[in-house]
């Protein structure tokens, strides 16, 4: 089967921006991740087309070779075409939600290649925030299933160390290299070793208890920290909390997706809050002072006399904080007038007396008159 053409998989036209690039391949990682697609081969495929296309088209040297030769110039040049490079699309993913938008990794670290044993599988967990915890910040703690490494054979997947032998083809090196040439000349790849998987070594009896594989179903708890200001959108990354690796592999990540649910009082506008406030005809003529609600208890606002109904205050610095800055939003109060339904008539003749009065009708311009 023909491979597609970069720009076709992450549906870009040739000149799409890098931050273009940036956001298809983010939008398509996040909904073809293997992780979200338990079982779907063909979504497994098009997270790994996906990573391959961005790890070409981000890369401005790459972009200008393959622009110039298309998939033959990536050959042996550091792409993936074909080529038996070392590729993994989850190391390319982690990297990008390293350096991509959210609030960043709070857990420091970075996303370079691990040599040696395959490391786990990225874990991601959606997390629902009220506005009052986002506004604050919150500790969570977190249940999560994941594959621990087996006890019976601390992971190694072998039924004793004895059962555990050099690899023959690579001789424990793991890696293999392989000379291509391509149109720009000769070129080494150096891959992972086929009989090992990049391991060295290879396990002649396996354990009974994993099968092999060197880990086993498990539960663990985390505690992971929320700072303030976050929104819908934003992640974090826990590190070494993801699945364990097989044969002794490091653990894989959990990545937490922050989704912020509605709040009954409050609308977020960025890092602003509005507060609708109804009001009677006669706070809006005469003027009044007011306790209303706010994120960090009740607060007094004064609202002049003469205010119109829609008229917006603002509240300074009783919104959301800026997220890893200092500050905060603002409070925005929206006055509503309330007009009651029913009356008595001891308050009908009032507003009939009142009605009387030219001043309390809105001036008749010039054009109406």
């Amino acid at each position: 089967m023909a491979k597609r053409d970069y720009y076709e998989v992450l549906g870009l036209s040739r000149e799409a921006s890098p931050e273009e690039v940036k956001k298809a391949y983010r939008k398509m990682a996040i909904q073809y991740h293997p992780d979200k697609n338990p079982g779907d081969a063909q979504a497994e495929e098009n997270f790994k087309e996906a990573a391959e296309a961005y790890e070409v088209l981000r890369d401005s040297n790459k972009r200008q070779q393959y622009d110039r030769f298309g998939h033959e110039g990536m050959r042996g040049s550091g792409g993936f075409s074909g080529a038996g490079m070392d590729f993994d699309p989850f190391d390319v993913f982690r990297s990008f939600m390293d350096g991509f938008g959210g609030f960043g990794d709070i857990f420091g670290g970075g996303g370079q290649r691990r040599s040696g044993p395959q490391r786990g599988n990225d874990l991601q967990i959606r997390m629902v925030l009220s506005l009052a915890e986002v506004a604050s910040g919150v500790e969570k703690t977190l249940k999560i299933r994941r594959q621990e490494q087996c006890d019976a054979c601390g992971g190694s997947g072998a039924k004793s160390p004895s059962d555990i032998n050099t690899c023959s083809v690579c001789h424990g090196t793991g890696q293999v290299r392989q000379a291509t040439r391509s149109i720009l000349g000769q070129f080494v790849n150096v891959t992972a070793c086929p009989n090992c998987k990049g391991e060295g070594q290879v396990v002649v009896k396996p354990c009974v208890s994993c099968q092999g594989a060197g880990r086993s179903k498990g539960e663990a708890t985390v505690k992971v920290k929320i700072p303030a200001g976050v929104a819908s959108g934003n992640y974090l990354t826990i590190r070494g909390e993801g699945d364990a690796g097989p044969k002794g592999g490091p653990h894989g990540d959990v990545i937490v997706f922050v989704e912020e649910k509605a709040d009954d009082r409050f609308e977020r506008h960025g890092d602003d809050i509005l507060y609708t406030l109804p009001i009677s005809l006669t706070q809006a003529v005469l003027g009044d002072e007011v306790a209303i609600p706010t994120l960090s208890g009740k607060a007094k606002l004064k609202i002049e006399p003469g205010t119109q109904s829609g008229r917006i205050l603002r509240m300074r610095g009783r919104g959301i904080p800026h997220l890893n800055s200092h500050g905060k939003g603002d409070q925005l109060v929206k006055l509503n007038i309330w007009v009651p339904q029913k009356i008595s008539k001891k308050t009908k003749a009032l507003f009939e007396e009142i009605a009387t009065q030219e001043e309390i009708f809105p001036p008749v311009k010039d054009h109406e008159a």
